[in-house]
């Protein structure tokens, strides 16, 4: 067992919301060592910060390796480390070589899990850049592969995958409703069809492997983040036709192997590959849906969400959670824990929030998270007050799907309005935009394609103008609203 360390800050986790609060614990206190954990040999940082508006930003996520950290935060020392322990009364940290750290304060940025819908070889969950490898060697050699999902990761690889053949389950009624409602699903899904132009060099994430560490191990790296999937190359060798074939309100019942399948009297349900092809394949997993299908596949992609990542942390510990799984924390990112304190996928935000804002496991609120709960850490230390940051005043997010740039301001699925709200809409081909509006005032927005309208409308969200006066030429083309509201 190896000495004890100590150090006054100590955050574990090598994700976004890990490397950020280490980070800006580094420039707030550049007298004190600052401890990260990570079980990843790689890690991601935040570059190119761009603050659009108010509450929007923009940022590349650079995966390096871990050791990098170091080189632009000086005062913060990066371990390779796997947690086996955590004794939250000694205020202690056990490592799986043995290594003990003892903290003042500790911040908990390990994370989510996926959910799989099973541990069959032939189901594959994404998260992290070793599982995108895995993903990039198995479709090299895939003709027909089935997606489960319909959030941001699923969207993402059914668009980017070429030469193979896709199935697409999802269990609502259009694509993508995790960040958007029907209308703007088929909006995006005509988009699926259109010939996708691919930049030959990386747009916003990079990955580097490191070359001092080959091993593998089960600890999940940090998540992916913004336009992962579209600097990556996901191609099967075969030159399969893509086709992609979408089954709605559907969920997975069970997984069959050829054996059981016949054993079982069951008949395959055709699919677009076997339409092109006289061949009969035989297939290592067959995947039966809730609406009675069967579809056979190479292997199947489970992108149904995540989990947060407390196996280790809550032996011994009485943390308390929420729902979903998430470790509580305040309006001060704390957990009901003393000295504890968490931020991104793992925790869940349990304070009486603002009304435009709630928590989606995001990349932009990771960064957000990791650090405000930094400046918390530090206030507590130095027994000062903190006001919490404007970004938890109005949901704002921006990302591309199918290469349209996409918006999402305050309540944009009208969520938790019932049905006391409006639609404003306006579609054309290369643009989708919905208002949602309240008793005359903006409630929430979705953007689609190179509006320049989130600057205006996030203003209009925060103020709650009352529009009953323009509402009729809100959206009508030509005319520059911010002329308006000057």
């Amino acid at each position: 067992m190896n000495l004890l360390k100590e150090t006054k800050y100590l955050v574990i986790g090598g994700g976004i919301a890990g490397v950020t609060c280490a980070e800006t614990l580094s420039a707030l206190c550049p007298e004190e060592t600052i401890v990260l954990l990570t079980a990843s040999s790689l890690v991601k940082a935040v570059t190119n910060f761009n603050q659009i508006s108010k509450t929007l930003e923009e940022f590349d996520i650079e995966e390096k390796p871990y050791n990098e950290i170091e080189i632009d935060s000086p005062n913060v020392q990066v371990l390779h480390k796997t947690v086996s322990q955590l004794d939250t009364k000694k205020q202690i940290v056990t490592t799986v070589d043995g290594s003990l750290i003892h903290y003042e304060k500790l911040c908990l940025c390990i994370g989510a899990k996926p959910k799989l819908i099973s541990n069959s070889p032939y189901v594959l969950g994404i998260r992290d850049t070793e599982s995108v490898q895995t993903f990039q060697e198995r479709l090299g050699s895939a003709k027909q592969i089935m997606v489960v999902g319909n959030g941001g990761i699923a969207t993402e690889l059914v668009y980017e995958i070429e030469n193979c053949s896709v199935i697409w389950a999802i269990k609502d009624e259009s694509i993508n409703h995790a960040f958007v409602d029907a209308p703007a699903g088929k909006f995006l899904l005509k988009k699926l069809h259109e010939r996708k132009e691919k930049s030959k060099t990386s747009k916003r994430m990079k990955y580097t492997m490191a070359e001092s560490d080959n091993s593998k191990t089960d600890e999940m790296g940090g998540a992916l983040g913004p336009d992962w999937a579209s600097t990556l190359t996901m191609s099967s060798n075969l030159k399969i036709t893509k086709n992609v074939h979408m089954e709605y309100k559907v969920e997975v019942e069970r997984l069959l192997t050829a054996e059981e399948l016949k054993a079982a009297s069951l008949e395959p349900t055709s699919s677009p590959l076997d339409d092109h092809n006289d061949e009969k394949y035989d297939w290592p997993i067959y995947v039966s849906l809730s609406n009675g299908k069967i579809y056979g596949c190479d292997f199947l992609v489970s992108a149904t969400g995540v989990m947060p990542n407390t196996d280790v942390i809550l032996q011994g510990n009485s943390f308390d959670l929420a729902n979903d799984g998430g470790i509580k924390v305040n309006s001060k990112m704390q957990t009901n824990i003393p000295n504890v304190f968490s931020a991104g996928d793992l925790c869940n935000a349990s304070w009486e929030m603002a009304e435009h804002w709630f928590q989606m496991r995001l990349w932009t609120q990771a960064r957000q998270m990791g650090a405000y709960a930094a400046k918390c850490m530090v206030s507590e230390i130095n027994n000062m007050e903190i006001s919490m940051d404007f970004c938890f005043e109005l949901f704002a997010h921006v990302t591309r799907f199918f290469n349209h740039k996409v918006v999402l301001l305050g309540k944009y699925n009208a969520q938790g309005l019932g049905n006391d709200y409006e639609l404003l809409l306006r579609i054309d081909d290369d643009e989708f935009v919905k208002v949602v509006l309240s008793n005359n005032r903006m409630q929430g927005a979705l953007l689609i394609g190179e509006t320049d309208l989130e600057e205006t409308f996030e203003n209009l969200i925060l103020n709650q103008m009352d529009l009953s006066c323009f509402k009729e030429n809100l959206l009508e083309p030509g005319i520059d609203i911010d002329d308006y509201f000057d």
